[in-house]
């Protein structure tokens, strides 16, 4: 392991002699307690020791960007070929949106709405798409904001098309995810929207989190991988 206990992943690979995506799919949790396999994470681009990545909480975002990253990413492709020219779409928080931000088209006009500060930070640098971002109280685990601000935002805006991310779907639980403060963002999106698009990786199939937000019926069609 390089010095302080950091590797990049694509150094790993080629020591290795197997692909990125190999090393991610083995070291993504299988039954681990935390999440990691030999006393390591996969986080970002590189390899860390578990006690570097260790946390408390249901969910980190830091944690979740490269499991299943794969899925998540062709989940996403599917799913952008719905956006089209002129279209105010909303994307929603995690680590499977930003593979969706990266896929909106160019030079179409799009105006896109979102509360987190990843999907944010893609996007701005795009002059061809309008940016409306959902302000608040910030949220570091998710990096996402919350608010009535936020709420009062959506309520007034016209959307074609709300791709939506989710940490459970269930047949019967409905949709869920692990931060009660998505829930109303997440509902209000659904509300505002024509039409309403579920995005997640197959690991979060007959999976149950803590906060409830919709039912399956509610979306159009659910794009997974």
């Amino acid at each position: 392991m390089a010095k302080h206990g950091v590797m990049r992943l694509r150094d790993a690979a080629a020591q290795l002699g197997v692909s990125e995506i190999t090393i991610r799919r083995d070291m993504a949790p299988q039954g681990s307690a935390n999440g990691a396999i030999g006393g390591f994470h996969c986080l970002g681009g590189y390899i860390i020791s578990a006690q570097d990545g260790a946390g408390g909480s249901d969910y980190s975002l830091e944690q979740e960007s490269d499991c299943h990253a794969a899925a998540k990413a062709q989940a996403c492709a599917e799913a952008a070929v719905l956006i089209e020219e002129h279209d105010t779409i909303f994307i929603d928080c995690g680590t499977t949106m930003p593979h969706l931000a990266r896929l909106v088209p160019e030079n179409k006009s799009v105006t896109v709405v979102c509360y987190s500060l990843n999907i944010a930070e893609i996007l701005s640098v795009r002059e061809d798409v309008r940016l409306i971002v959902l302000g608040g109280v910030f949220h570091r685990s998710a990096a996402s904001f919350s608010g009535e601000e936020g709420i009062e935002t959506l309520k007034k805006l016209n959307i074609n098309k709300a791709f939506i991310s989710a940490g459970g779907v269930h047949e019967t639980h409905g949709v869920t995810c692990s931060h009660f403060h998505e829930v109303p963002l997440k509902q209000m999106a659904i509300t505002r929207a024509i039409e309403s698009y579920l995005v997640v990786d197959s690991s979060k199939l007959g999976r149950v989190r803590s906060a409830a937000f919709a039912q399956i019926s509610q979306f159009r069609q659910v794009f997974s991988a």
